[in-house]
C-alpha cells in the first residue's frame, strides 16, 4: 500500500491505497482509506496504519522539525523492521508536468507546490488559480503550459479576525463562521467578519483577474476549511477540491518509482 501524508499547520491528513492503482486512469483523490487528525492525536495513526501492508511513504511536511520527528516516529512502529525509506516532498525546479517558476524554487512551501501539481494534473493545459483557504490562505497561479508562476500569501479567514480581536481595543472575539449577507454589517461582530471575507475574497479576485490578462479563462480551484464560507461572496464560480497536497503526493508518485529525497525512521 501506498500512504500519503500531509502534515499541514494545524492537522495531519493521510490517505492509503494500492501501489499498483497509481497507473489506472481516474484515480487521482480515490483511495481506499483517508482521515485528518489534529497534531497532538498524530500518534493515534499508528494503530491506524499498521495493519495496511505500507510499502512506500511519500510525506509533505510544512508543520517543522518536531512534526517530522513525531511522523518519523510513529511510522517506525508502524513499518518495524521493514526496509520502506521515508520519501519527503520538498519543492524543485521541475517535478511531475510542473516547472517551479519561483525564484529560488526550495523556497516554495512544499504544500503550495503539490496543490500545484494537483491542480495541473486534474485540469490540463488550462490557466488555473489554486487558492487553499486554512490557517494561512494561498492564491497560486498556474500557466496553461504547467508553469508555478507565482503568487500570494495572506493570513487565513479564522487568524485574520482573531487577530484583529485580540489587538484592536474592546473588539470581540469572533467566529469567522459567523453568516454574513451584507458587505455593511450593523453589529461589530459582523463588521470583523464581513472585512476579513472581504479581504480574502478580494485577493482570490484580483489574482484571478491578473491571471485572466492574457484573455484565456481561467478556472479557480478552491481548498481549504474556509473555503465553504469564502465561495458564497466571490463573483466567479469555482471548482471545489478538498486534499489537494493528497492528490499532488498521489501525483508524484505515479510520475516515478522513487524521484524525492528519502530517509530511513530514527530511532525513538
Amino acid at each position: 500500500m501506498l500512504l500519503l501524508i500531509d502534515a499541514g499547520n494545524t492537522r495531519v491528513k493521510w490517505a492509503l491505497m494500492p501501489t499498483a492503482r497509481l497507473s489506472q486512469p481516474d484515480s487521482l483523490g480515490r483511495w481506499d482509506d483517508s482521515g485528518s487528525v489534529e497534531h497532538a492525536q498524530v500518534g493515534q495513526l499508528v494503530d491506524t496504519w499498521r495493519n495496511a501492508h505500507v510499502s512506500r511513504v511519500i510525506l509533505s511536511n510544512v508543520a517543522g522539525a518536531d512534526m517530522r520527528a513525531e511522523l518519523e516516529c510513529a511510522l517506525l512502529s508502524v513499518l518495524g523492521l521493514k526496509p520502506v525509506p521515508l520519501e519527503w516532498f520538498t519543492s524543485v525546479p521541475q517535478l511531475a508536468g510542473l516547472r517551479n517558476g519561483y525564484r529560488n524554487p526550495a523556497q516554495l512551501g512544499c504544500d503550495r507546490f503539490a496543490s500545484a501539481i494537483a491542480a495541473r494534473a486534474l485540469y490540463p493545459d488550462e490557466p488555473l488559480i489554486v487558492a487553499t483557504c486554512g490557517t494561512a490562505t494561498t492564491v497560486d497561479a498556474v500557466s496553461a503550459e504547467g508553469v508555478f508562476i507565482g503568487g500570494m500569501i495572506l493570513p487565513g479567514l479564522g487568524l485574520m479576525a482573531s487577530s484583529l480581536a485580540r489587538n484592536t481595543a474592546q473588539l470581540p472575539e469572533v467566529a469567522a463562521s459567523l453568516p454574513v449577507s451584507t458587505p455593511f454589517a450593523d453589529h461589530t461582530d459582523a463588521a470583523i467578519v464581513s472585512g476579513c471575507i472581504a479581504a480574502q475574497a478580494g485577493a482570490i479576485e484580483r489574482a484571478v483577474a491578473a491571471h485572466a490578462s492574457s484573455g484565456a479563462a481561467v478556472r479557480c480551484i478552491l481548498s481549504g476549511g474556509a473555503a465553504d464560507l469564502i465561495t458564497p461572496h466571490l463573483s466567479f464560480s469555482t471548482t471545489r477540491v478538498d486534499n489537494l497536497v493528497l492528490i499532488g503526493l498521489q501525483t508524484v508518485a505515479a510520475s516515478s518509482l522513487s524521484v524525492l529525497p528519502v530517509t530511513t525512521a530514527p530511532s525513538c
